[in-house]
């Protein structure tokens, strides 16, 4: 507690001023970390003092709270990126990164229990900066951490809010890339890397973490030929956390002839408890794209879930057993040209015959971005499907380059876009409308003017050789494992050397 108040005072977050009677005082309560010692006693330490931000007016205590954090589309993207280029990848963690958003709004809180001031009880703190628990401090924070980078020569990129290079001559470049309190940073001049360590220690209470090796739940592991991304430890407490440590793996996550409906008559299963197992999964498709269909399926029945839904939602998880060490790979390069794949199937959504889009983006090996998606409107044809699948895999597609074109890496050619549909190819290159496309809404017709002006060329791909097709349906072992495979997803004795997880 005592270190915490040393903290806080030597930031200069508050100041000790005589009760205000037109503005509210907000309380303030201490909480802590707690660790289960071996004999089973509970040690309580890391204090933290926390306000009570639940009693926040809002308009009167504060204003905005929205607070920007990276995309996980951006981290792997720079993971990829730096791959490719075999830059390493390093970590800084701001401690009490809350502690130093300076605040826009009058706010006061009480003196901490234990730590009244003798002959002051009267008094209460003026707060110059935030406190963690209080609505606004994610935002002030990241006011605090953007202004300084402004002032540091960085530029922030137009398309992620999270992410700022510095460039320096013609080849020496920077990127840094912030979520929350962790900043993941990289680039190709180790002096430039220096430099931004000292600046940033010596501005902020940091710790230097050096290589990146944990972040946002994900294991890296960097290696002189590649980067692997893993969820090995988040995996493993899955299995433990819905009892299934012991269980039978299976070998593709759904069944190839099984469709899963609303109503299936196989009786109500817990809600709460295959919610809790659906939200997991969707975070571990963070590094495992193969079962990024299998959680997308399983997440359009969280409302009301049948027991049928509940079993395949656990097989999945006895898929993960199989294969818990599994993860993203991305090797080292020459080249650094974005690759792009789309595809649907049709009608497959029972119920409402809705067709999905799968779309995935790489550089050549693992892919960094990917997305499993049921479309807005039913599809009259596969041509139409495929067609949505093209447009849709075209906006990230724009996203990505402007992403890129920050990162330095401007791609001058057109991105290739593969298609396994011949007539949706030819809607998009043809620029007149007739009686088959009349009826697509107007917003997926941009992908002709992407194509006009060399965002994309749309290329025809061989089905068997269609990447995304893992992202649309479920198939079975042999053309899954392959897809997986060209995904990008393997285990540690897959990988060229000796990796340790």
């Amino acid at each position: 507690m005592e270190d915490k108040l040393q903290m806080i005072e030597k930031n200069e977050t508050w100041e000790l001023v005589d009760r205000p009677t037109e503005k509210p005082v907000i309380g303030v309560k201490w909480v802590y970390k707690t660790k289960l010692n071996l004999d089973g006693s509970v040690q309580k330490n890391k204090a933290r003092l926390v306000a009570k931000g639940y009693a926040q007016k809002p308009g009167l205590d504060y204003n905005e709270t929205y607070a920007h954090v990276a995309r996980l589309d951006t981290i792997r993207t720079l993971i990829a990126l730096a791959a490719k280029k075999g830059w390493k990848l390093f970590q800084l963690d701001v401690k009490s990164a809350f502690l130093n958003g300076v605040l826009q709004e009058e706010v006061y809180v009480n003196q901490p229990e234990g730590f009244v001031i003798k002959g002051k009880e009267d008094k209460v703190y003026c707060l110059h900066k935030a406190l963690y628990g209080m609505k606004q401090a994610p935002r002030a924070w990241y006011g605090e951490i953007d202004s300084y980078f402004t002032q540091c020569g960085f530029v922030k990129s137009l398309s992620e809010a999270t992410l700022y290079t510095k460039v320096r001559g013609d080849k020496e470049i920077l990127i840094v890339s912030i979520y929350v309190d962790d900043i993941v940073y990289t680039g190709s001049s180790e002096a430039l890397l220096a430099e931004f360590t000292q600046d940033m220690m010596a501005k902020y209470e940091m710790t230097d973490l050096g290589l990146l090796h944990h972040f946002l739940g994900m294991g890296v592991v960097q290696t002189e030929s590649s980067i692997f991304l893993h969820q090995k430890k988040y995996a493993s407490t899955l299995l433990s956390k819905f009892g299934l440590t012991e269980c039978k793996s299976v070998t593709t996550p759904l069944v190839a002839t099984e469709k899963l409906a609303k109503d299936d008559g196989s009786g109500a299963a817990n809600e709460e408890q295959y919610r809790s197992i659906v939200g997991s999964l969707l975070y571990l498709t963070a590094t495992r794209p193969n079962i990024m269909y299998a959680s997308s399926l399983l997440a359009r029945f969280m409302h009301c879930p049948t027991n049928r839904h509940y079993g395949t939602a656990k097989r999945v998880l006895r898929y993960i057993k199989g294969t818990l060490d599994y993860g993203l790979e991305y090797v080292k390069g020459k080249s650094s040209i974005l690759i792009g794949y789309c595809d649907s199937d049709w009608g497959g959504s029972v119920g409402d015959c809705k067709s999905t889009s799968g779309y995935a983006f790489s550089f050549g090996s693992g892919v960094f971005s990917w997305a499993s998606v049921k479309q807005n409107c039913v599809a009259l044809s596969t041509a139409q499907a495929e067609y949505i699948s093209a447009a849709e895999a075209t906006t990230q597609d724009i996203w990505l380059r402007f992403v890129l074109e920050d990162f330095g890496e401007l791609q001058t050619e057109a991105t290739p876009l593969h298609c396994d549909n011949i007539s949706a190819i030819a809607i998009t290159k043809n620029p007149v409308f007739h009686q088959k496309t009349k009826h697509i809404d107007r917003r997926y017709h941009f992908i002709k003017d992407a194509l006009q002006e060399g965002v994309i060329n749309l290329e025809y791909c061989p089905t068997n050789e269609q990447l995304a097709d893992i992202f649309t349906k479920s198939l079975a072992k042999d053309r899954f494992n392959y897809l997986r495979g060209m995904l990008g997803v393997k285990s540690p004795q897959d990988l060229k050397g000796s990796v340790e997880l």
